[in-house]
């Protein structure tokens, strides 16, 4: 019987327009968090279907230098499946004369077997049908990807330079199954024989060479040889060396999708968040609405506990049809997601799981019961004289515990959101933080616009500020809502601008664009002579050395020692280490003093002395191709990685750095009309690098569009939620603005006057929101240049127009949409309604 009663209800309600905004805000709600959702789930099933082929074997051993030849043989004699690679950085050349052309590739050099799990796709031609194939590249032959052939304006069958070898490109490499899950890679892949390597001489001494050995076998068998590995790194104390198996594969793939989840996560959330404000204020207005109805059910025999079944249950079809339809348009949603961020991943992933759209049905049903429970309770509580007795009792304590249930399940959701307790915390502290700070900011105007009453005796500005402080609680959310969607909308267009364009202009003009790298000895005196023949005045070309921090203070050093993953990452691999007597442009000495070279000293950069807890006087040691070498810190040095130049983390003594192996360094700035130089540079020394900066930067750029762009996607959804805290407001207050317009045209107010009113106070209301959403946005964007990006931050005065203008923009069209119908009811009628 309850049932049906409430199925009737809520058809009822719905005819009436009761329920439809409370629809629409869960329908936002669970849309936003369904579409991070969905997309998030079907990454993590893509990179656990590609668990083998990630790493292309059962168990992958990397290191920087060649593998021990000990670990083979206990591989080859527990009779495990070995195949090799060789990969590394360098230029290939097409052309020749003046028709020259070059391009930095990623050299990857395979042995026969590649690979070990997983199969290489290949094509004869860009965009013709793909082979799955088992072998590898035939000796003096070359596979390249597709984007290799466009750069140089090549075709299958034509010759490609390495170094001192000239190879034929056979066939188009579609799919390397141990390179990622699709992720873009800067340089493009240049795949040929292991046996051809030797024959380019393009590694030397110093060059940046990642060892790979595969090994795949039994299960039992690969856990065995991996603890065998390990304990042998461990009791040889190996540096540079990481163990790979199916469990962590590609780690660094996984902790990035683990930062973009959490963050898209947050975003959604936010969009959910301030749905919920919207959900908590519809249901107080169906609660306002329902009073009479409530009494009057409650003379007609009805008890409390029939009363809150009644409306659980019609609110709960609600939750129900909102959950669904929210995911559906959160489903549809991830595929934009997808589109977005197409760079990025792979366009074969495996479908999504049910598990988005279960979250997406509880996270409704919650929020619903979070934020809308206390106005059902107190519908109980309605008397059965109020049929008589225009009057409401105050809140009872159960209702406001119900209140103090809904922000324990707003954190809790958070913190589900987040998946990480310590970033769901300082989240959920940020966001009440930010709400109660705008509200303040917002209580205090309402205040200070008393006393701007008599800045004009127009009839319409008195009514406007009189309705501002007659409702100061429904104005303060209104205006909190809004700053908070502004906010979000601001930081990610005028910001992000103001942000990008400070970057630009942090970089000097005349910033060099070229790296050039792995100069070797007998190179040094051509190098600059041939930089001096373009114009450069003085080349400066700097030792590199590479060394890896083994011991501080006589302790070892291991990845194990510091607990910050940056630390860990730092003394996990080779510094490029570097010796000069005088100090490097772009630096000072802001401890300590540079050394004289009478005795061993090391000048350390400040951002790696804060990261690895350096000091003054700390003695280190450095393994520099199995010499190992110390000094003590002498100096602390700060660089202007702004400008571009080279720079290093740690600069020794020249005198300890004697005879040490090492290449050289340059850069410069070539312009556009001598670009034809690095490839020049590149054809006649093969084993040289050139880094094009500039390029390299404009690839950065698009990354972060495709980034920023997908981001944006989800703060539509936060857009929208703002729009309906604002709308919810609005309505909220349609019924006392319905009287009060009623009254106000009895005592003789015109409806023009009433209209200028509303949109007097829809305008100050929406400038102030504007105006707080910018400075909010101005104050992150100025911590992100100090904080995060180091520049110089200059606030753009654009910022708080566009917000101003915006929010006044968006009360406008939500006061029109919400309060269009308050001045057509006769001023008769209102008068009876009173």
């Amino acid at each position: 019987m309850i049932f049906q009663q409430s199925l009737r209800m809520t058809q009822r309600d719905w005819r009436a327009g009761e329920l439809r905004f409370l629809l629409i805000a869960l329908i936002v709600a669970v849309a936003s968090l369904s579409a991070v959702g969905f997309f998030v789930d079907r990454m993590r099933a893509g990179l656990s279907r590609d668990a083998h082929q990630l790493l292309g074997a059962d168990l992958l051993i990397s290191a920087d230098q060649r593998i021990n030849p000990a670990w083979r043989a206990e591989a080859e004699q527990r009779h495990l499946t070995l195949a090799d690679t060789v990969v590394f950085p360098s230029m290939a050349l097409a052309g020749e004369g003046d028709d020259a052309r070059s391009q930095l590739a990623s050299l990857k050099a395979v042995t026969a077997g590649y690979p070990l799990r997983g199969s290489l796709v290949v094509a004869d031609a860009p965009g013709s049908t793909q082979q799955t194939v088992r072998l590898t590249p035939a000796a003096g032959t070359v596979w390249l990807d597709a984007n290799m052939l466009t750069a140089l304006n090549l075709k299958v069958g034509d010759p490609l330079k390495l170094g001192d070898r000239s190879f034929k490109i056979s066939k188009v490499l579609v799919i390397e199954p141990d390179r990622g899950s699709g992720f873009i890679n800067f340089a493009p892949r240049v795949m040929l024989s292991m046996a051809d390597l030797a024959s380019t001489n393009l590694i030397q001494d110093g060059s940046r060479v990642t060892y790979r050995l595969l090994l795949a076998g039994a299960q039992q068998q690969i856990q065995d040889f991996q603890k065998w590995v390990e304990s042998d790194i461990a009791r040889e104390n190996v540096k540079g060396v990481r163990i790979e198996g199916l469990e962590n594969g590609r780690p660094e793939m996984r902790a990035t999708l683990d930062r973009g989840e959490q963050f898209l996560s947050l975003v959604g959330l936010l969009s959910a968040l301030l749905a919920a404000v919207a959900v908590a204020m519809a249901a107080r207005r169906f609660m306002l609405r329902h009073l009479d109805a409530c009494a009057m059910l409650r003379c007609l025999g009805m008890t409390q506990n029939q009363v809150t079944q009644l409306y659980l249950l019609e609110f709960f079809l609600i939750g129900l049809a909102g959950s669904v339809i929210g995911v559906l348009l959160g489903f549809g949603a991830h595929f934009m997601l997808l589109e977005l961020l197409g760079k990025f991943i792979s366009s074969d992933l495996p479908g999504a799981s049910p598990i988005p759209a279960l979250q997406g049905l509880v996270t409704g049903l919650l929020l619903l019961i979070g934020f809308a429970l206390p106005p059902i309770l107190q519908l109980r509580n309605v008397p059965h004289n109020r049929v008589i007795r225009r009057e409401q009792d105050a809140p009872q304590a159960l209702v406001l515990a119900t209140y103090g249930l809904g922000t324990l399940v707003f954190i809790g959701l958070l913190l589900w959101q987040a998946g990480d307790l310590k970033l769901g915390l300082l989240t959920a502290l940020g966001f009440l933080g930010g709400f109660g700070l705008f509200a303040l900011l917002g209580w205090l105007a309402l205040k200070g616009s008393r006393h701007i009453r008599g800045l004009s005796r127009h009839p319409s500005w008195r009514f406007a500020l009189t309705a501002l402080q007659r409702r100061p609680a429904a104005t303060v959310v209104q205006i909190v809502a809004l700053s908070l969607g502004l906010m979000a909308l601001l930081l990610l267009t005028v910001i992000r601008g103001d942000l990008i364009g400070a970057w630009q202009q942090a970089t000097p003009v005349d910033a060099p664009n070229r790296f050039v790298i792995n100069i070797q000895d007998d190179q040094r005196a051509e190098i600059s002579q041939r930089l001096q023949g373009i114009g450069i005045a003085r080349p400066e070309l700097f030792p590199m050395i590479r060394g890896r921090l083994t011991q501080v203070n006589g302790k070892p050093v291991t990845a194990d020692t510091y607990p910050e993953d940056k630390a860990k990452r730092l003394v996990d691999r080779e510094f490029n280490l570097s010796t000069m007597q005088q100090v490097p442009p772009q630096n000072s000495i802001t401890a300590g003093r540079w050394f004289d070279d009478s005795q061993p000293a090391a000048s350390v950069e400040e951002g790696l002395a804060k990261t690895l807890k350096l000091k003054l006087g700390d003695q280190l040691q450095f393994d520099i191709a199995g010499q190992l070498v110390s000094a003590p810190v002498t100096s602390i040095r700060k660089l202007e990685w702004g400008s571009m130049r080279v720079n290093f983390f740690v600069i020794l003594n020249p005198k300890l750095m004697h005879d040490m192996p090492q290449t050289w360094i340059t850069a410069f700035n070539l312009p556009s009309a001598q670009a034809a130089f690095g490839n020049q540079l590149t054809r006649d020394f093969p084993n040289l690098t050139v880094v094009d900066i500039g390029s390299v930067i404009q690839q950065i750029q698009g990354v972060i569009s495709q980034v920023v762009a997908a981001v944006e996607f989800l703060f539509l959804f936060t857009l929208a939620s703002g729009a309906l805290v604002l709308y919810a407001a609005l309505v909220g207050s349609q019924d006392e603005r319905t009287r009060e317009a009623g009254l106000l045209r009895a005592l003789g107010a015109t409806r023009k006057q009433l209209s200028q009113s509303q949109w007097i106070e829809f305008a100050l209301i929406g400038s102030l929101a504007g105006f707080l959403a910018a400075s909010g946005a101005a104050a992150i964007g100025w911590a992100l240049a100090q904080y995060v990006f180091s520049f110089t931050w200059t606030f753009s005065p654009l910022v708080w127009l566009a917000g101003m203008a915006i929010g006044a923009a968006c009360t406008f069209a939500g006061g029109w949409v919400g309060l269009r119908h308050v001045l057509r009811q006769p001023p008769l009628q209102t008068l009876r309604e009173a």
